[in-house]
Protein backbone atom coordinates (compact mmCIF):
# COMPACT_ATOMS: atom_id res chain seq x y z
CA UNK A 1 0.00 0.00 0.00
CA UNK A 2 2.75 2.41 0.64
CA UNK A 3 4.30 1.66 -2.45
CA UNK A 4 1.56 2.38 -4.48
CA UNK A 5 1.04 5.77 -2.75
CA UNK A 6 4.60 6.35 -3.42
CA UNK A 7 4.37 5.39 -6.88
CA UNK A 8 0.92 7.00 -7.85
CA UNK A 9 0.67 10.59 -9.49
CA UNK A 10 0.35 13.30 -7.10
CA UNK A 11 -3.24 14.54 -8.63
CA UNK A 12 -4.41 10.78 -7.49
CA UNK A 13 -2.77 11.37 -4.02
CA UNK A 14 -4.57 14.67 -3.17
CA UNK A 15 -7.71 13.81 -4.74
CA UNK A 16 -11.18 15.32 -3.10
CA UNK A 17 -12.32 13.08 -0.07
CA UNK A 18 -15.56 14.57 -0.52
CA UNK A 19 -17.83 17.39 -2.64
CA UNK A 20 -16.88 20.06 -0.24
CA UNK A 21 -13.40 19.63 -1.34
CA UNK A 22 -13.99 19.67 -5.15
CA UNK A 23 -12.78 23.22 -6.24
CA UNK A 24 -14.08 25.46 -8.82
CA UNK A 25 -17.63 24.20 -8.85
CA UNK A 26 -20.96 25.06 -8.07
CA UNK A 27 -22.24 21.18 -7.11
CA UNK A 28 -24.72 22.51 -4.23
CA UNK A 29 -27.70 21.01 -6.46
CA UNK A 30 -26.49 18.50 -7.66
CA UNK A 31 -25.31 16.10 -4.21
CA UNK A 32 -28.97 15.32 -4.20
CA UNK A 33 -27.79 13.02 -6.89
CA UNK A 34 -26.53 10.59 -3.81
CA UNK A 35 -30.84 10.84 -2.28
CA UNK A 36 -31.89 9.85 -5.85
CA UNK A 37 -29.36 8.08 -7.73
CA UNK A 38 -29.68 7.86 -11.18
CA UNK A 39 -27.29 7.39 -14.07
CA UNK A 40 -25.03 10.33 -15.00
CA UNK A 41 -23.02 12.07 -17.99
CA UNK A 42 -20.67 14.36 -16.54
CA UNK A 43 -19.68 17.02 -19.00
CA UNK A 44 -16.98 19.42 -18.63
CA UNK A 45 -13.16 20.61 -19.79
CA UNK A 46 -10.68 18.29 -18.87
CA UNK A 47 -9.22 18.38 -15.10
CA UNK A 48 -12.45 19.89 -13.81
CA UNK A 49 -13.05 17.26 -11.60
CA UNK A 50 -15.80 14.88 -13.13
CA UNK A 51 -13.81 11.89 -12.01
CA UNK A 52 -13.42 13.29 -8.75
CA UNK A 53 -16.92 13.92 -8.15
CA UNK A 54 -17.72 10.12 -9.28
CA UNK A 55 -15.57 8.42 -7.09
CA UNK A 56 -17.49 10.43 -4.33
CA UNK A 57 -20.39 9.60 -5.47
CA UNK A 58 -19.69 5.94 -6.11
CA UNK A 59 -18.25 5.78 -2.25
CA UNK A 60 -21.21 7.67 -0.69
CA UNK A 61 -23.63 5.26 -2.29
CA UNK A 62 -21.84 2.18 -0.66
CA UNK A 63 -22.86 0.38 -3.76
CA UNK A 64 -20.52 -2.25 -5.68
CA UNK A 65 -17.89 0.54 -8.27
CA UNK A 66 -16.18 -0.71 -11.12
CA UNK A 67 -14.19 1.92 -13.30
CA UNK A 68 -13.38 1.57 -17.15
CA UNK A 69 -12.12 3.97 -19.56
CA UNK A 70 -13.72 4.35 -23.12
CA UNK A 71 -10.37 4.75 -24.63
CA UNK A 72 -8.07 1.50 -22.81
CA UNK A 73 -11.18 -0.66 -22.52
CA UNK A 74 -12.96 -3.05 -25.22
CA UNK A 75 -16.62 -3.69 -24.99
CA UNK A 76 -15.19 -6.86 -24.02
CA UNK A 77 -14.74 -5.42 -20.32
CA UNK A 78 -18.60 -4.29 -20.40
CA UNK A 79 -20.01 -7.34 -21.41
CA UNK A 80 -18.00 -9.16 -18.41
CA UNK A 81 -19.94 -6.71 -15.96
CA UNK A 82 -22.69 -6.96 -17.86
CA UNK A 83 -22.58 -11.28 -17.22
CA UNK A 84 -21.92 -10.92 -13.69
CA UNK A 85 -25.00 -8.71 -13.00
CA UNK A 86 -27.42 -11.15 -15.08
CA UNK A 87 -25.89 -14.35 -13.48
CA UNK A 88 -26.78 -12.05 -9.42
CA UNK A 89 -23.13 -12.24 -9.09
CA UNK A 90 -23.51 -8.43 -8.16
CA UNK A 91 -25.74 -6.42 -6.31
CA UNK A 92 -26.74 -3.06 -8.30
CA UNK A 93 -23.53 -1.76 -9.86
CA UNK A 94 -22.26 1.83 -9.95
CA UNK A 95 -19.91 2.05 -13.90
CA UNK A 96 -17.87 4.66 -13.86
CA UNK A 97 -16.96 5.27 -17.77
CA UNK A 98 -14.06 7.59 -18.43
CA UNK A 99 -14.36 9.70 -22.04
CA UNK A 100 -18.02 7.69 -22.78
CA UNK A 101 -17.87 10.19 -25.94
CA UNK A 102 -14.86 7.64 -27.55
CA UNK A 103 -17.71 4.66 -27.74
CA UNK A 104 -19.08 4.54 -31.31
CA UNK A 105 -23.33 4.79 -30.73
CA UNK A 106 -23.54 0.93 -31.30
CA UNK A 107 -21.14 -0.07 -28.14
CA UNK A 108 -23.48 3.00 -26.01
CA UNK A 109 -26.66 0.73 -27.40
CA UNK A 110 -25.46 -2.58 -24.33
CA UNK A 111 -25.88 -0.32 -21.62
CA UNK A 112 -29.27 0.46 -22.27
CA UNK A 113 -31.40 -2.58 -20.78
CA UNK A 114 -29.50 -2.61 -17.34
CA UNK A 115 -30.37 0.63 -17.08
CA UNK A 116 -33.83 -0.39 -18.19
CA UNK A 117 -33.73 -3.41 -15.36
CA UNK A 118 -32.30 -1.18 -12.89
CA UNK A 119 -29.16 -3.20 -12.38
CA UNK A 120 -27.07 -0.42 -13.15
CA UNK A 121 -25.71 3.24 -12.47
CA UNK A 122 -24.12 4.90 -15.27
CA UNK A 123 -21.50 7.75 -14.44
CA UNK A 124 -20.47 8.70 -17.97
CA UNK A 125 -17.49 11.62 -18.13
CA UNK A 126 -16.99 13.36 -21.33
CA UNK A 127 -15.31 16.50 -22.57
CA UNK A 128 -17.54 17.00 -25.27
CA UNK A 129 -21.10 17.74 -25.68
CA UNK A 130 -23.14 15.00 -25.07
CA UNK A 131 -25.87 16.36 -27.32
CA UNK A 132 -23.81 15.63 -30.39
CA UNK A 133 -21.56 12.44 -28.72
CA UNK A 134 -24.63 10.63 -27.07
CA UNK A 135 -27.27 8.22 -28.57
CA UNK A 136 -30.08 9.85 -27.77
CA UNK A 137 -31.74 6.79 -26.24
CA UNK A 138 -28.58 6.64 -23.85
CA UNK A 139 -28.70 10.08 -23.21
CA UNK A 140 -32.68 10.18 -21.99
CA UNK A 141 -32.01 7.83 -19.47
CA UNK A 142 -29.20 10.08 -17.72
CA UNK A 143 -29.07 13.30 -15.86
CA UNK A 144 -26.68 15.77 -17.23
CA UNK A 145 -24.11 17.58 -14.86
CA UNK A 146 -21.91 20.37 -15.99
CA UNK A 147 -18.24 21.20 -14.63
CA UNK A 148 -16.58 24.33 -15.60
CA UNK A 149 -13.47 25.47 -16.72
CA UNK A 150 -11.25 26.03 -13.65
CA UNK A 151 -10.16 30.09 -13.16
CA UNK A 152 -7.00 30.97 -11.85
CA UNK A 153 -8.29 31.61 -8.14
CA UNK A 154 -9.44 28.10 -8.42
CA UNK A 155 -5.85 26.72 -10.07
CA UNK A 156 -3.70 28.38 -7.10
CA UNK A 157 -6.10 27.16 -4.62
CA UNK A 158 -4.92 23.46 -5.98
CA UNK A 159 -1.65 24.20 -5.79
CA UNK A 160 -1.85 25.52 -2.24
CA UNK A 161 -3.75 22.39 -1.64
CA UNK A 162 -0.52 20.49 -3.12
CA UNK A 163 2.07 22.47 -1.03
CA UNK A 164 0.34 21.44 1.94
CA UNK A 165 0.34 17.89 1.10
CA UNK A 166 4.18 18.08 0.23
CA UNK A 167 5.02 19.81 3.09
CA UNK A 168 7.03 22.35 0.88
CA UNK A 169 6.29 25.20 -1.09
CA UNK A 170 6.96 25.07 -5.27
CA UNK A 171 10.23 26.82 -6.52
CA UNK A 172 8.65 29.71 -8.24
CA UNK A 173 8.63 33.17 -8.32
CA UNK A 174 5.34 34.65 -7.76
CA UNK A 175 4.62 35.74 -11.64
CA UNK A 176 5.90 32.29 -12.33
CA UNK A 177 3.40 30.53 -10.52
CA UNK A 178 0.68 32.48 -12.37
CA UNK A 179 2.53 31.96 -15.06
CA UNK A 180 2.11 27.85 -14.50
CA UNK A 181 -1.53 28.88 -13.51
CA UNK A 182 -2.11 30.19 -17.17
CA UNK A 183 -0.28 27.74 -18.77
CA UNK A 184 -2.32 24.81 -17.36
CA UNK A 185 -5.53 26.41 -19.33
CA UNK A 186 -7.68 25.24 -16.88
CA UNK A 187 -6.90 22.09 -16.42
CA UNK A 188 -6.15 21.10 -12.58
CA UNK A 189 -4.77 17.53 -13.63
CA UNK A 190 -1.98 19.15 -16.05
CA UNK A 191 -1.49 21.43 -13.07
CA UNK A 192 -0.91 18.96 -10.90
CA UNK A 193 1.42 17.15 -13.16
CA UNK A 194 3.94 20.02 -13.60
CA UNK A 195 3.74 21.16 -10.10
CA UNK A 196 4.89 16.81 -9.34
CA UNK A 197 7.69 17.99 -11.73
CA UNK A 198 8.46 20.87 -9.78
CA UNK A 199 8.66 19.28 -6.27
CA UNK A 200 11.31 17.24 -7.05
CA UNK A 201 13.69 19.93 -8.15
CA UNK A 202 16.68 19.92 -5.69
CA UNK A 203 17.12 23.52 -5.88
CA UNK A 204 17.20 26.73 -3.24
CA UNK A 205 16.67 28.86 -6.18
CA UNK A 206 12.74 29.76 -7.28
CA UNK A 207 12.26 29.75 -11.40
CA UNK A 208 11.16 32.73 -13.23
CA UNK A 209 8.42 33.09 -16.15
CA UNK A 210 11.44 32.10 -18.26
CA UNK A 211 13.00 29.12 -16.78
CA UNK A 212 9.64 28.22 -16.10
CA UNK A 213 9.15 27.66 -20.00
CA UNK A 214 12.30 25.87 -20.42
CA UNK A 215 11.34 23.45 -17.81
CA UNK A 216 7.33 22.73 -18.44
CA UNK A 217 5.84 23.01 -21.61
CA UNK A 218 2.21 25.07 -21.78
CA UNK A 219 -0.59 22.80 -22.53
CA UNK A 220 -1.98 22.45 -25.63
CA UNK A 221 -5.12 24.31 -26.06
CA UNK A 222 -8.78 22.95 -25.93
CA UNK A 223 -9.99 22.15 -29.65
CA UNK A 224 -10.95 19.61 -31.25
CA UNK A 225 -11.76 20.95 -34.99
CA UNK A 226 -15.04 18.11 -35.46
CA UNK A 227 -16.77 19.39 -32.11
CA UNK A 228 -18.25 21.64 -30.28
CA UNK A 229 -15.44 24.20 -29.96
CA UNK A 230 -15.12 24.25 -33.16
CA UNK A 231 -18.44 25.66 -33.63
CA UNK A 232 -18.68 28.01 -30.69
CA UNK A 233 -15.04 29.39 -31.79
CA UNK A 234 -16.46 30.10 -35.10
CA UNK A 235 -19.73 31.70 -33.68
CA UNK A 236 -17.84 33.63 -31.65
CA UNK A 237 -15.67 35.19 -34.69
CA UNK A 238 -18.65 35.39 -36.84
CA UNK A 239 -20.73 36.89 -34.02
CA UNK A 240 -17.59 39.44 -33.12
CA UNK A 241 -17.30 40.53 -36.80
CA UNK A 242 -20.79 41.30 -37.12
CA UNK A 243 -20.87 43.36 -34.04
CA UNK A 244 -18.50 45.53 -35.41
CA UNK A 245 -15.37 44.34 -32.84
CA UNK A 246 -12.04 44.28 -34.70
CA UNK A 247 -10.23 43.33 -31.34
CA UNK A 248 -12.52 40.73 -30.31
CA UNK A 249 -12.31 39.22 -33.83
CA UNK A 250 -8.93 39.12 -34.33
CA UNK A 251 -8.66 37.43 -30.64
CA UNK A 252 -11.15 34.38 -31.83
CA UNK A 253 -9.30 34.21 -35.10
CA UNK A 254 -5.89 33.60 -33.45
CA UNK A 255 -7.61 30.97 -30.87
CA UNK A 256 -8.72 29.20 -34.00
CA UNK A 257 -5.05 29.34 -35.14
CA UNK A 258 -3.58 28.58 -32.57
CA UNK A 259 -5.59 25.51 -32.35
CA UNK A 260 -4.69 24.34 -35.26
CA UNK A 261 -7.52 25.22 -37.53
CA UNK A 262 -7.22 24.49 -41.08
CA UNK A 263 -6.50 28.81 -42.34
CA UNK A 264 -8.63 28.09 -45.56
CA UNK A 265 -11.89 27.02 -43.66
CA UNK A 266 -11.46 30.56 -41.75
CA UNK A 267 -11.35 32.43 -45.10
CA UNK A 268 -14.08 30.03 -46.92
CA UNK A 269 -16.48 31.49 -43.03
CA UNK A 270 -14.98 35.08 -44.07
CA UNK A 271 -15.83 35.17 -47.41
CA UNK A 272 -19.80 34.18 -46.59
CA UNK A 273 -19.58 36.19 -44.06
CA UNK A 274 -18.99 39.45 -46.65
CA UNK A 275 -21.98 38.55 -48.20
CA UNK A 276 -24.61 37.57 -45.43
CA UNK A 277 -23.51 40.17 -43.00
CA UNK A 278 -21.74 43.02 -44.91
CA UNK A 279 -23.08 42.48 -48.30
CA UNK A 280 -24.04 45.78 -50.50
CA UNK A 281 -23.09 47.73 -47.93
CA UNK A 282 -19.59 48.08 -48.93
CA UNK A 283 -19.28 45.49 -51.91
CA UNK A 284 -15.24 45.48 -51.57
CA UNK A 285 -15.93 43.25 -48.85
CA UNK A 286 -16.35 40.33 -50.69
CA UNK A 287 -13.61 41.24 -52.93
CA UNK A 288 -11.25 41.66 -49.76
CA UNK A 289 -11.84 38.35 -48.51
CA UNK A 290 -11.11 36.63 -52.10
CA UNK A 291 -8.22 38.70 -51.89
CA UNK A 292 -6.87 36.91 -48.67
CA UNK A 293 -8.23 33.59 -49.72
CA UNK A 294 -5.79 33.97 -53.50
CA UNK A 295 -2.93 35.31 -51.22
CA UNK A 296 -2.81 32.48 -48.29
CA UNK A 297 -2.99 30.29 -50.90
CA UNK A 298 0.15 32.02 -52.65
CA UNK A 299 2.41 32.27 -49.41
CA UNK A 300 0.52 29.20 -46.64
CA UNK A 301 1.46 29.77 -43.14
CA UNK A 302 2.63 31.53 -40.90
CA UNK A 303 3.16 34.87 -43.98
CA UNK A 304 -0.45 33.99 -45.55
CA UNK A 305 -2.09 34.77 -42.13
CA UNK A 306 -1.41 38.23 -42.15
CA UNK A 307 -3.95 38.08 -45.16
CA UNK A 308 -6.53 36.53 -43.17
CA UNK A 309 -6.06 39.56 -40.45
CA UNK A 310 -6.38 41.93 -43.31
CA UNK A 311 -9.57 40.47 -44.38
CA UNK A 312 -11.00 40.19 -40.65
CA UNK A 313 -9.73 43.56 -39.74
CA UNK A 314 -11.71 44.77 -42.89
CA UNK A 315 -15.12 43.21 -42.79
CA UNK A 316 -15.32 43.84 -38.90
CA UNK A 317 -14.90 48.01 -39.66
CA UNK A 318 -16.73 48.01 -42.98
CA UNK A 319 -20.39 48.98 -42.28
CA UNK A 320 -23.20 45.94 -41.84
CA UNK A 321 -26.43 45.21 -44.25
CA UNK A 322 -27.92 41.88 -44.22
CA UNK A 323 -30.75 43.54 -46.92
CA UNK A 324 -29.16 40.71 -49.37
CA UNK A 325 -29.91 37.70 -48.09
CA UNK A 326 -32.96 38.77 -46.58
CA UNK A 327 -33.59 39.47 -50.39
CA UNK A 328 -32.31 36.06 -51.34
CA UNK A 329 -34.60 34.09 -49.32
CA UNK A 330 -37.11 35.96 -49.84
CA UNK A 331 -36.91 35.90 -53.90
CA UNK A 332 -36.46 31.85 -53.40
CA UNK A 333 -39.65 31.72 -50.99
CA UNK A 334 -41.58 33.29 -54.13
CA UNK A 335 -39.72 31.10 -56.89
CA UNK A 336 -40.99 27.98 -54.96
CA UNK A 337 -44.24 29.06 -54.16
CA UNK A 338 -45.43 29.94 -57.39
CA UNK A 339 -43.66 27.52 -59.15
CA UNK A 340 -43.39 27.39 -63.21
CA UNK A 341 -45.08 30.90 -64.40
CA UNK A 342 -43.92 31.54 -67.41
CA UNK A 343 -41.71 34.06 -68.53
CA UNK A 344 -43.76 37.10 -70.54
CA UNK A 345 -43.45 36.84 -73.62
CA UNK A 346 -41.88 40.56 -74.41
CA UNK A 347 -39.02 39.55 -72.46
CA UNK A 348 -38.26 36.52 -74.43
CA UNK A 349 -35.71 35.95 -77.04
CA UNK A 350 -36.69 35.75 -80.67
CA UNK A 351 -33.97 33.80 -82.63
CA UNK A 352 -36.60 32.11 -84.91
CA UNK A 353 -39.60 32.51 -87.38
CA UNK A 354 -41.65 30.40 -85.43
CA UNK A 355 -40.82 32.76 -81.98
CA UNK A 356 -41.62 35.74 -83.37
CA UNK A 357 -44.95 35.08 -85.14
CA UNK A 358 -45.96 33.71 -81.78
CA UNK A 359 -44.95 37.23 -80.54
CA UNK A 360 -41.84 36.43 -78.63
CA UNK A 361 -40.04 39.34 -77.92
CA UNK A 362 -43.27 41.74 -79.42
CA UNK A 363 -43.63 44.82 -77.21
CA UNK A 364 -39.93 45.08 -75.31
CA UNK A 365 -38.25 48.39 -75.56
CA UNK A 366 -34.20 47.95 -75.29
CA UNK A 367 -33.58 50.28 -72.01
CA UNK A 368 -30.53 51.91 -73.70
CA UNK A 369 -32.49 53.60 -76.68
CA UNK A 370 -34.65 55.42 -73.53
CA UNK A 371 -33.87 58.46 -71.56
CA UNK A 372 -31.44 57.55 -68.79
CA UNK A 373 -31.30 53.77 -70.28
CA UNK A 374 -34.57 53.24 -68.34
CA UNK A 375 -38.23 52.31 -69.93
CA UNK A 376 -40.02 50.97 -66.17
CA UNK A 377 -40.54 47.31 -67.78
CA UNK A 378 -42.39 45.11 -65.71
CA UNK A 379 -40.10 41.89 -65.71
CA UNK A 380 -41.88 39.57 -63.09
CA UNK A 381 -44.63 37.07 -65.07
CA UNK A 382 -47.74 38.00 -65.97
CA UNK A 383 -49.85 36.35 -63.33
CA UNK A 384 -47.34 37.79 -60.43
CA UNK A 385 -47.80 41.34 -59.57
CA UNK A 386 -44.83 43.27 -58.58
CA UNK A 387 -42.47 41.95 -55.11
CA UNK A 388 -40.32 43.69 -53.13
CA UNK A 389 -37.06 41.59 -51.93
CA UNK A 390 -34.25 43.37 -52.12
CA UNK A 391 -34.62 46.86 -49.53
CA UNK A 392 -31.72 48.17 -48.54
CA UNK A 393 -30.20 50.40 -45.73
CA UNK A 394 -29.00 53.73 -45.21
CA UNK A 395 -25.86 52.13 -44.14
CA UNK A 396 -22.52 52.22 -46.05
CA UNK A 397 -22.68 51.85 -50.49
CA UNK A 398 -26.83 51.21 -49.63
CA UNK A 399 -27.18 54.24 -49.29
CA UNK A 400 -26.43 55.21 -52.67
CA UNK A 401 -28.44 52.21 -53.72
CA UNK A 402 -31.14 52.58 -51.97
CA UNK A 403 -31.62 56.34 -53.64
CA UNK A 404 -31.31 54.59 -56.98
CA UNK A 405 -34.37 52.14 -56.55
CA UNK A 406 -36.10 54.93 -55.54
CA UNK A 407 -35.62 57.13 -58.30
CA UNK A 408 -36.40 53.73 -61.12
CA UNK A 409 -39.73 53.08 -58.76
CA UNK A 410 -41.09 56.50 -58.82
CA UNK A 411 -40.40 55.95 -62.66
CA UNK A 412 -41.62 53.09 -63.15
CA UNK A 413 -45.22 53.74 -61.59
Amino acid sequence: MQLFETLSPLADRIRPGDFDEIIGQSLENQISAIDNLQSLILWGPPGSGKTSFAKILAKKSKLHFEETSAVMHSTAKFKSIFEQLDSNLLSKTILLVDEIHHLNKSQQDIFLPHLENGSLILIGTTTENPSFELRPALLSRCKVITFDRLQLGDLDKILQRAEKFMKKELPLTPEARQYLCLMSDGDGRYLLNRAEELFKLNTSEKLDIEQLKKFSPKRAAVYDKGNEEHYNLISALHKSLRGSDVDAALYWMHRMLQGGEEPLYILRRLIRFASEDVGMADPNALVQALSAHKAYTILGSPEGELAIAQAVIYLATAPKSNAAEVAFFKAQKAAKFYGSLPVPKKIRNAPTKLMKELDYNKGYVYDHDTENAFAGTNFFPDELSRKKFYEPNERGFEREIKKRIDWWDKRRK
